[in-house]
């Protein structure tokens, strides 16, 4: 999940509180020529409300399924309960974005001058309206976004006062919940406005957190990792990823256009996950935008959700320091098996170096200052490999995939994608000889750590100024 999911997070109450709790709009419909996005779903909004109530009368009683003891135990896995209409994950297709998969969005989407990769915005304006945008559509978002993305000055305060010893995702956390104190919904809703106008108004949050959402995770970023640089200033000529990019201080055109494509394939995945289930919940209630996706965040942080990319990242590097470069494939095999047979303590028994019942040492920041843990306490959980199996997925992870060309095209020398199409190779086959995984190919997590650590992406910035750090996501310290 990324940085465009809080507008369909908040969006579940578009429709009216009556519907809000889990239907998003989905009109079939011709296509607006209107660049304007509010005004667009203006159009679209009443249409979607009556084909739902008209549906709900029709079939309402009808039986979808049925609720075994299992699904309840087993946080409600394989129980339909949710109408979730931007995006499907089937087993063996992946994720489809209002029909469309991942190679059609990169071929239809809209992209930036000279780029290949589609824009976020563009898989924005089509999970909300299901048309696919035109640039100029996609150029309106760019810039609205741009206008609505400086932070109110109390934000600012309460990142620069954090210790750096909190974790980046509670930081994250935190600045979206104190953006709560610019809630256009929150206002309107305590002036008594008609149920009939919210979506207005969660309109106007969502944009204006989606905009905000770059320079929080930039100023976390420089904070912990670039002793509290400057972000600079919105470019309003650019789009989200590359405006994104250059506040994290990095300006590498293929760097650039790994955000385009990292940020629009991480958009959107069902809604029975858990930080787009918790947004959905916490929104039935009608807290605004900012409150619904920081409750989301916190979910994101857990390692069984958002944090696993940290983790197989760890685990790779660990790997590495372990085994060297240039590892042939029975060496690695054996380790594999080794990682999978030993029960060593780390999260999810992803196989850390760590000692028993040790966490590695605290790392610390260029000033000497202590940042986060890179692991959370382990614990004992033989028979995994981090990145490799999904709840759903029974075949290899189509946003895997996307990167992996991405890395085949631009990163085919770097020595950590190597190690990662090398596993690619062998872990299947090791975990259909163990037996016991019921999908052995990777999962996104498997990849998208590693093309944000390359350590060839260099960093905007007089000379001598880049750190021995790579392009990294926020949350990442540098090796």
């Amino acid at each position: 999940m990324t940085l465009l999911t809080a507008g369909r997070r908040a969006a579940a109450r578009l429709l009216g509180a009556k519907n809000a709790p889990c239907i998003f709009f989905a009109a079939r419909h011709a296509s607006s020529t209107s660049t304007n996005l509010k005004d667009v779903l203006a159009n679209l909004i009443p249409k979607e409300q009556s084909r739902i109530k008209s549906f709900r009368q029709q079939y309402g009683n009808t039986v979808i399924g049925q609720v075994t003891v299992e699904m309840v135990y087993g946080g409600m896995r394989g129980m339909k309960g949710l109408i979730y209409e931007t995006s499907v994950l089937d087993p063996d297709e992946g994720i489809r974005f209002r029909g469309y998969s991942i190679p059609e969005c990169q071929k239809l989407l809209p992209k930036a001058p000279g780029g290949e990769e589609p824009l976020p915005e563009g898989l924005f304006w089509l999970l909300l309206t299901r048309d696919i945008p035109t640039q100029e559509q996609v150029n309106w978002v760019s810039q609205e976004w741009a206008k609505r993305a400086a932070l109110p000055s109390h934000v600012v305060t309460m990142l620069d006062n954090f210790p750096t010893n909190l974790h980046p995702m509670s930081q994250l956390s935190a600045a979206i919940t104190a953006l709560n104190s610019e809630s256009s919904f929150a206002r309107a809703y305590s002036e008594g406005i008609s149920r009939a106008k919210y979506w207005e108004f969660i309109y106007e949050d969502s944009m204006d957190l989606i905009a905000k959402l770059p320079c929080i995770a930039a100023k976390i970023y420089r904070n912990l990792y670039r002793e509290g640089s400057s972000i600079g200033a919105i470019d309003p000529g650019l789009d989200w990823s590359h405006n994104f990019s250059n506040m994290l201080g990095y300006s590498d055109p293929q760097f650039i256009e790994l955000m385009r494509l990292y940020l629009t394939i991480h958009s959107d995945h069902e809604g029975g996950n858990v930080s787009a289930h918790t947004s959905h919940l916490v929104g039935s209630a009608l807290s605004d935008p900012y409150l619904a996706f920081a409750a989301a965040m916190n979910g994101l942080a857990g390692p069984l959700h958002g944090l696993a990319n940290q983790e197989v990242l760890v685990w790779l590097t660990n790997l590495q320091k372990e085994l060297g470069q240039d590892v042939p494939d029975e060496k690695l095999r054996d380790f594999i098996w080794n990682t999978l047979n030993s029960g060593r303590v780390s999260p999810r028994g992803c196989g850390s170096s760590s000692e028993p019942g040790q966490l590695p040492p605290t790392r610390e920041s260029k000033s000497g200052t202590p940042l986060p843990p890179a692991l959370t306490p382990g614990r004992l959980s033989p028979q995994v490999v981090p990145g490799y199996g999904h709840a759903v997925l029974r075949k290899t992870d189509p946003r895997y995939t996307c990167q992996r060309e991405f890395a085949l095209k631009h990163l085919p020398k770097d020595p950590m994608f190597k190690l990662v199409a090398q596993l690619y190779k062998i872990v299947p086959n090791v975990l259909l000889e163990q037996g016991k995984a019921k999908n052995p190919w990777p999962n996104v997590d498997a990849h998208s750590g590693v093309l944000l650590q390359v350590r060839r992406w260099p960093e905007a910035g007089p000379p001598g100024a880049a750190s021995e750090g790579g392009g990294l996501w926020p949350g990442l310290p540098p090796p």
